[in-house]
Order: C-alpha cells, then sequence, then structure tokens
C-alpha cells in the first residue's frame, strides 16, 4: 500500500521542524506523514552518532514510519562543497559515501538519495546551475560522475543499497537514464522530483513516462512556468495548485511500482525562481536531446499562465517573487501538499 513521507533537510541536526531527528520524526507523524526522507544523513546526525542513529530508527518503527536518507552528491567537480563526508572518510570523499552507505545497509535502508550537482541561490542564471560550470563542460562532469558511480557501485552491491539520482535542476532524465544504463539498475535509480523536470526543457508528463520505470524514490512538488523579460521562470507550488496533472502522474508511476511510497517536498523562503530560455540558441545547444515541439509546449504551458493570472485567477509574477515567512509557509506548503496527494490517491482506489 503506498504511503505518504516527507522530505526534510538539516542543518547540524536540526531542520525546520524541529531542532533534532526525533522531534522532526514526531512533528511530521502529527501533520500526518507516514515516513521521512532525511536529507542527508550526515546533515542530521553530523557524528553518526550510533546511539542516536538507533533511537532515531527505533522511533520510526514504534510509529511505523518509514525512513529514507540522502548520502550526498556524486559529481566530483562539486564534492568540495560537502566537506563533511571527506571528514566521514578520513580525508576521503569516497570513503566517506562507503560509510554511508553501510550505514543505510544496517538499518535497512535501502533506496538513498541523492543528486549530480547543486545549486547556487546567489549566483546569476545560468551559473547557479552546476550544467554551465565554466571551468569544466557538463559532459565531462557526466563522465566523472558515472566513473565515481562505478567505485561506489561494489560497496552498494554488498551493503543492497540504491542510489536514487534525483531529477534534479542540472541534469535532464535522458542523462540519467544513461547513467543507469552504464552503472546498473541494481545501484542506480531515479528520484522523481517533477517540478524540476522543465528547467531542463523537458515536459513533465514526457519526463515522468522516461522515469517511471527506475523511480524508486520521490520529491513531489508542483509547478507554474510564467513568462518573463528573459525566457520563461519556473516557481513552485504545493501539490494540486499548479499545472501537473497528479492522476496521470501517480497513474504512470504505480503502474511500475504500486507500492512505491510517495515523499513530498517542501518549500524554503521562497517559490525556488529558476529560469529557461527555450529560444536562446546558447541555452538550447546546452540541451541537445530537446525538440522544438518541447520548448513549444512550455512556451505555451507560461502563457496560458499569465493568461490566468491576468483574469486574477492566478498569483501573478510579483506575488510568485515575494518571499514568505519560511515556517509558517513551509508548513502550510506540507499540509497542503499532503491533502491533495491523498485526494489524488483515493481518487485511484475508490474502495
Amino acid at each position: 500500500m503506498t504511503r505518504i513521507g516527507v522530505d526534510v533537510k538539516f542543518e547540524d541536526g536540526a531542520s525546520l521542524l524541529g531542532d533534532d531527528p526525533l522531534e522532526t520524526l514526531s512533528v511530521a507523524y502529527d501533520l500526518g506523514f507516514e515516513g521521512i526522507l532525511v536529507r542527508t544523513v550526515d546533515e542530521a546526525f553530523p557524528t553518526l552518532d550510533s546511539g542516536a542513529l538507533r533511537e532515531f530508527a527505533a522511533e520510526a518503527k514504534t510509529r511505523d514510519m518509514f525512513v529514507n536518507v540522502g548520502l550526498g552528491k556524486v559529481n566530483p567537480y562539486m564534492t568540495a562543497e560537502l566537506p563533511r563526508i571527506r571528514d566521514l572518510g578520513g580525508g576521503s570523499y569516497l570513503a566517506g559515501m562507503e560509510r554511508l552507505i553501510a550505514l543505510c545497509g544496517e538499518y535497512g535502508w535501502a533506496e538513498a538519495w541523492t543528486a549530480a550537482g547543486a545549486y547556487q541561490h546567489h549566483l546569476p542564471a545560468p551559473f547557479c546551475f552546476d550544467r554551465f560550470r565554466t571551468d569544466v563542460d557538463w559532459p565531462d562532469q557526466l563522465a566523472a560522475t558515472a566513473r565515481f558511480l562505478h567505485k561506489l557501485a561494489p560497496t552498494l552491491r554488498e551493503h543492497g543499497v540504491r542510489l536514487n539520482l534525483e531529477t534534479h535542476e542540472e541534469i535532464t532524465t535522458f542523462e540519467l537514464l544513461r547513467l543507469i544504463e552504464d552503472v546498473g539498475h541494481d545501484v542506480l535509480g531515479i528520484c522523481l522530483d517533477p517540478a524540476n523536470v522543465m528547467v531542463r526543457g523537458e515536459p513533465v508528463g514526457d519526463a515522468v513516462r522516461r522515469s517511471a520505470p527506475h523511480t524508486r524514490l520521490t520529491h513531489l512538488r508542483d509547478v507554474v512556468l510564467v513568462p518573463t523579460e528573459r525566457g520563461l521562470s519556473r516557481f513552485l507550488m504545493p501539490i494540486g495548485e499548479g499545472v501537473i496533472d497528479w492522476d496521470g502522474l501517480l497513474d504512470v508511476v504505480l503502474a511500475t511500482h504500486p507500492s512505491l511510497d510517495l515523499i513530498i517536498e517542501g518549500i524554503g523562503g521562497s517559490r525556488a525562481e529558476m529560469e529557461l530560455r527555450p529560444d536562446d540558441a546558447r541555452w538550447r545547444a546546452a540541451h541537445p536531446d530537446m525538440t522544438d515541439d518541447d520548448g513549444e509546449r512550455l512556451t505555451r504551458l507560461a502563457s496560458d499562465f499569465a493568461a490566468r493570472a491576468t483574469s486574477g485567477l492566478a498569483p501573478g509574477i510579483d506575488e510568485l517573487r515575494a518571499s514568505p515567512p519560511p515556517l509558517a509557509d513551509y508548513r502550510d506548503f506540507l499540509t497542503r501538499s499532503l491533502t491533495a496527494l491523498r485526494a489524488s490517491l483515493e481518487r485511484r482506489s475508490p474502495f
């Protein structure tokens, strides 16, 4: 039976839901969630204290909540941004990741989250995306990522753990599928975040259909596209309040994995505006799998939303860009998303 959990980011053991992992787990349970994705485990448990981890795992079991964890990033060109994992490996990032994989195996947390890059909020587009780094081309980053994943593969197989690469802001579903084919279906899967795929020029429905057979985790949020003077901008919305067809998405994803646990990702202090430029030749050149039809469909989607905003049926760009109080908006975003996702699941299972 499909359950619904929540993705929670930690910093030095605390999160927006609680001052420590146990409090966070309790608050998530009280909000109605049936599981948690701890992203990442070293940020929730900075020293990997075995007593704290055992207590957390036991409390989750008592509450009958599922647990997934994240293990850091796998792109060697940005792993220096995660010094704690290197410290946990005694100076080796590889050893740090292997230690985290072994921890997952110990607790039976078999489906783990990861990503192939980061997003730099303080940098202008397109340099905020690792895809557009100027010190190394994106194909070289993908090649290095594949080599690193091959190094991790024996440890993943030994401990029965699969790394699920997120459909993150820097990578396309086409590229994720190539990595999975290269490294192995048994050790790599996909964490589906449908709100990100349009940032890389992919219509949501197509990306979901490509990803579904390999989707073992999710980061579920809704999204809108808005035309701007530079192209199109993506903004996050609670599930059911954007442009994603959730009934259709669930039909596709759950057709392959009927008991897949679904995980909702929240929001921070903004709706995470991200820019795409389907009509810009240089931007398009960086997306060789994108078609003209993809670009036209995304542009129409943005135009339709702009028309709704003009009619007062949807928020305008100024409202979307306003930054609400993080904690209040974060919980509200989660609970509204949970209500809408449950309703969509119930429509699939009327009995």
